[in-house]
């Protein structure tokens, strides 16, 4: 057994089933941030600045206690791609997408009363072409307002317009399982 309660800082259902899927028990205790990012910061270190912000949140941890926060961006030619705020920026992004490469960071930070370590896992996805209609389609049904990039791989979408993937699909679900893995043993003591 570790010596640390896990916490995991996040109401996303895909976090917490990805990080159920380590084997671990944890709990869930969520801090309201505002996600803001410096305009001049590179598109690939957004995720993790998101991350620590997420944990920095938390300034009450016990002794004993390991908060894991976690942030996804996607990223095509240089631009970060959010979470839409509605249909139309929606649509805009999968537009982007169409046809082409980028890449998904999910940043990740890890918290103890002793210490602070973060790590970005990166994946490159690729998609096949899609048409008006299936993005409209897939938009009604799924309404992916709640994922950077206006998409989940694990939804319609990925199964039917997923081209490529190079990397780590968990962290495009929104977690790097392994990596995060690898850090609690090298770094906590796992």
């Amino acid at each position: 057994m570790h010596r640390y309660q896990i916490l995991l800082g996040s109401k996303s259902p895909r976090r917490k089933s990805l990080l159920q899927s380590l084997g671990f028990s944890f709990l869930v205790r969520t801090q309201d941030t505002a996600e803001k990012f410096p305009a001049q910061l590179p598109a690939h270190e957004v995720a993790e600045y998101l991350a620590r912000q997420k944990a920095d949140a938390f300034v009450q941890l016990e002794a004993g206690e390991l908060l894991i926060t976690a942030d996804t961006t996607v990223v095509w030619h240089d631009e970060v791609m959010n979470k839409p705020q509605n249909k139309a920026e929606a649509v805009e992004m999968l537009r982007k997408l169409s046809g082409s490469d980028h890449y998904v960071y999910s940043g990740v930070c890890l918290k103890s009363t002793e210490k602070t370590y973060s790590f970005t896992g990166k994946t490159k996805v690729s998609f096949y072409k899609l048409s008006d209609a299936e993005i409209e389609a897939y938009i009604e049904q799924c309404k992916p307002y709640d994922k950077a990039g206006s998409y989940g791989i694990q939804e319609i979408i990925g199964h039917k317009s997923v081209k490529s993937i190079e990397g780590s699909y968990n962290n495009v679900v929104g977690l790097p399982t392994s990596q995060l893995y690898q850090v609690l043993k090298a770094e906590f003591g796992f």
